[in-house]
């Protein structure tokens, strides 16, 4: 009848007991209200740092347009500079007074 009890392993069964054991205070512990109050801070100090994150990156993204807008001023005077040119190189005679044409 107690046959069947020698199969089981004393180091095997005290590990597992010792397993439920950790496993119950470990989830008292988690379930604490000292570990809610830390979870709380945590995740107050994770939604700063988000805000901060977000500030920056608008900052970032604010200068980037600037950039863009300005760049894309100078290429349209650029453009314009050399449209003058080449209607300045176009003329029939040198020294023909176009608009804009120096002599």
């Amino acid at each position: 009848m107690f046959e069947c009890l020698k199969d089981i392993s004393i180091k095997k069964t005290g590990i597992f007991a010792a397993g439920v054991l950790f496993g119950t205070a470990g989830i008292k512990i988690l379930s604490s209200k000292d570990a809610k109050k830390l979870y709380t801070n945590c995740t107050a100090a994770v939604l700063r740092a988000k805000d901060c994150v977000m500030k920056t990156a608008t900052v970032i993204q604010e200068n980037a347009e600037d950039i863009y807008a300005e760049a894309q001023q100078i290429n349209e005077e650029r453009a314009k500079q050399e449209e003058m040119m080449d209607d300045c190189s176009g003329a029939e005679e040198p020294g023909a007074d176009e608009e804009g044409c120096e002599a």
